[in-house]
């Protein structure tokens, strides 16, 4: 059976850190430390190697375009999810506008899901984000028919909007 989280459990230990007591932990009453970090010239190749299940390909672009666009285009910012000092997932936003931050990447390594790291990295990915000053929105995009994403999205707040201008996501929103 999976790693699942007792969400009553967890706890900040500072803005960018949060510990996660798993359920089924091997080891029982061990935390793992959950953060995001800044990618470096330290971390990037292990993120560049991070990769997704074979059925998720098609929604997730490579960590290494991820890390390009970023490097080329202002507003763009990338964290590396670390479990336990090991990097086993990427964020990355956009500030497209002074009120509106969008969600564009997230992943978890294949290896490392299942584990609630996925859930306890998006808790502080949007607790960083709602620090900007005049934000208004945050935005994040999903299959329409990935029913675990609807889910989870809605979980922290999130609200179907719509689909996007291309028709092939669904739109949800965080408004502040």
């Amino acid at each position: 059976q999976p790693n699942t989280c007792d969400i009553s459990k967890l706890s900040a230990v500072h803005t960018h850190k949060t510990l996660i007591q798993l359920d089924h932990h091997p080891h029982s009453g061990d935390a793992m430390e959950i953060s995001l970090t800044q990618i470096t010239q330290q971390n990037y190749e292990a993120i560049c190697e991070l990769e997704v299940t074979e059925e998720q390909e098609d929604y997730v672009a490579s960590n290494t375009w991820s890390l390009v666009e970023a490097a080329y285009n202002p507003g763009y910012f990338t964290r590396a999810i670390i479990a336990d000092e090991e990097a086993v997932g990427f964020l990355m936003w956009v500030q497209e506008s002074k009120g509106k931050v969008s969600i564009w990447r997230f992943m978890v390594d294949k290896k490392h899901q299942q584990k609630s790291i996925g859930r306890a990295a998006l808790s502080l990915a949007l607790h960083e984000i709602r620090q900007i000053e005049e934000l208004k929105e945050i935005e994040i995009c999903y299959n329409p028919n990935n029913v675990v994403a609807k889910g989870f999205y809605s979980s922290f707040g999130f609200i179907e909007v719509g689909m996007d201008a291309d028709g092939e996501d669904m739109l949800a929103r965080i408004i502040m």
